[in-house]
């Protein structure tokens, strides 16, 4: 049995798999802004000791931030304040006698995505939209992470005057006055804000797709996090717009492109790491 973490912006999720299957698992609120980092990890630990049984015999985390998979040390992660350079396998390890790894939450993601969803996949990647934009890649189910755990980072490529993670995310909706929920419950409405909203975020994933069938050539693209919620109103446009912006049509034909917005797949994702 292994006990998987997923560190999210607001939640963190924390799950006893045995055989690839989620047997039990509780979430809880992730840390306050203003917490320290020895407050941070007594936390952390404090929901850990409430889960783990003797029959865990490792522990994976997924964190949102560059990762040294080798050693654990977590650097800068974005939405932890008090994070900046976290010997988090070190730390775990001395605390539960446990063999612990730790990855980037995107590339825990497209793990457990990649087990649950296109195990056939040669070319998987994996789009996170909650907090920013997270990616992962694999390549005939190996994960590519690139030398500093930063590999397929394309949220932070400059685009319309940001970057693409400020328009392909939460922050997208934030800063046009609305929540993503509120977004979805308006578009179920019919409100022709909301859908024109919500159509202009598809044509921004479109681009930001379109860059990722260059840079990687998937056959297999998986779209997660809560804003993948809004999938059946941004789809066509998202998909009319890489059509437009991408050369290789027959690249697209081979294409499938899955949604994944609410399950369980970080957390899974964490529970295979070795």
């Amino acid at each position: 049995m292994q006990l998987g973490i997923d560190i999210g912006g607001t939640t963190i999720g924390l799950g006893l798999v045995q055989d690839k299957k989620i047997v039990s698992k509780v979430t809880v609120p992730s840390f306050p802004p203003e917490a320290t980092l020895e407050q941070t990890l007594e936390y952390l630990c404090e929901k850990i000791q409430s889960v783990i049984t003797p029959e865990v015999s490792r522990i994976g985390i997924g964190v949102p931030t560059l990762v040294d998979p080798q050693t654990g040390i977590v650097h800068d992660a974005c939405n932890i304040p008090s994070w900046k350079e976290v010997p988090l396998k070190q730390y775990l390890e001395d605390r539960f006698w446990k063999p612990v790894c730790v990855e980037n939450d995107a590339n825990c993601f497209i793990i457990g995505a990649h087990a649950m969803l296109c195990p056939n996949s040669r070319v998987t990647v994996a789009v996170t939209l909650g907090t920013g934009t997270g990616f992962g890649i694999l390549f005939n189910g190996r994960l590519f992470a690139g030398a500093n755990c930063g590999a397929g980072e394309i949220g932070s490529f400059p685009y319309n005057g940001g970057v693409f993670e400020n328009f392909c995310s939460k922050q997208f909706f934030e800063n046009r006055g609305w929540g993503g929920k509120e977004a979805a419950q308006a578009a179920r409405a019919g409100d022709p804000a909301a859908l024109a909203l919500i159509t202009e975020f598809g044509e921004h994933m479109g681009r930001l797709l379109s860059l990722v069938m260059y840079a990687y050539d998937p056959d297999s693209i998986v779209i997660g996090g809560g804003i993948a919620n809004l999938h059946p109103y941004f789809e066509k446009p998202m998909l009319e717009t890489l059509r437009a912006e991408y050369l290789y049509g027959s690249s697209l034909d081979r294409l499938t492109v899955h949604y994944l917005p609410d399950g369980d797949a970080a957390l899974l994702g964490a529970s295979l790491l070795q």
